[in-house]
């Protein structure tokens, strides 16, 4: 499943609407393949984007074409050829890991041994082997993130939708799941997801998507958002480490060490910094608010988002 130049995602004057509401208004996009991230504040309309991308909602105006398809026409289509992982984690309590996958396999028309064998590996893959007996009802938050996702992968999807995937997890789950998404970007699969930790967009994403209220404010890889920000800039601090003033840089090594010589030469008694750009700071710029990442038990859920994503594993 080779990446082509060709569109994954077609999204052109997408309008959507709650109660008279708009949650997303005129909204434009073309993504080809790849790991694209979806960022933006709660009530910025991230999950009901994916609910209409992934078929779930209806959209109001506008066109929606997702691997060629178009979502109204094609939704039946497209659910064959995509799988889906919602932010609440959508396996079955009463079930083994193992079971879980088994039974998703056998609904996706996988003969008894196919379905074993396949859990077998994505067991493994995403470290539960050793839990594949055992209930999920007793599994942690993060072994039943990684089942979630495990069972979204029964079958090799062309896009995976992720809608938070990491959201209440430890370090140590989150770092596992990022690794399986650059395993399924490196095999093939295009992977869109939505998060509120911006260093999970830092690290995975190649194109940044930025929304907000209802519209696409900014488009582009990490460099080139944080690069609308500024360049590097020098930070002169005081003596109790308050900020006294900044000065630009050309951002080149020579510059920068010019301009903290100077500092030094006229006001030796001040501490001189480098801060480069964050995509926190193109963040903070672009929308006027930080990104703030969910507390662990928090859901992650846009709370002004009016429509609930539904739905895990292979969408059918």
């Amino acid at each position: 499943m080779p990446y082509t130049n060709a569109p994954v995602i077609e999204v052109t004057g997408l309008g959507k609407s709650y109660d008279g509401t708009p949650v997303l208004s005129g909204l434009d996009l073309s993504l080809t393949s790849g790991v694209h991230a979806l960022l933006g504040p709660n009530g910025a309309g991230k999950t009901t984007l994916v609910n209409i991308l992934t078929t779930l909602v209806p959209h109001d105006a506008g066109s929606v074409r997702v691997l060629g398809l178009e979502t109204r026409t094609d939704a039946a289509r497209i659910r064959e050829r995509i799988s889906v992982t919602g932010q609440f984690a959508a396996v079955d309590d009463v079930l083994t890991g193992a079971e879980n996958l088994v039974m998703m396999g056998r609904l996706l028309g996988l003969s008894v041994r196919d379905a074993r064998s396949r859990a077998a590996v994505l067991l493994e893959r995403f470290d539960l082997d050793s839990a594949a007996s055992r209930r999920v009802v007793g599994y942690s938050g993060g072994m039943r993130r990684r089942l979630d996702l495990a069972v979204s992968l029964i079958q090799t999807p062309e896009i995976l939708f992720l809608d938070e995937p990491t959201t209440g997890l430890d370090a140590r789950s989150r770092l596992v799941l990022w690794q399986q998404i650059r395993e399924l970007a490196e095999g093939g699969t295009s992977v869109f997801l939505t998060t509120q930790y911006l260093e999970e967009a830092d690290e995975l994403a190649d194109q940044v998507v930025v929304l907000d209220g209802g519209r696409i404010v900014a488009q582009g890889s990490s460099a080139q958002l944080k690069a609308r920000v500024g360049g590097d800039v020098l930070q002169v601090r005081g003596a109790h480490g308050q900020l006294l003033r900044e000065l630009p840089t050309d951002g080149s090594a020579a510059g920068v060490a010019a301009a903290a010589a100077a500092v030094a030469a006229t006001e030796p008694t001040l501490r001189v910094e480098l801060h480069r750009p964050t995509l926190d700071d193109a963040f903070l710029a672009l929308t006027g608010h930080r990104a703030v990442p969910p507390d662990d038990s928090d859901t992650g859920q846009d709370v002004n988002d009016q429509s609930e994503f539904v739905g895990s594993g292979v969408a059918s």
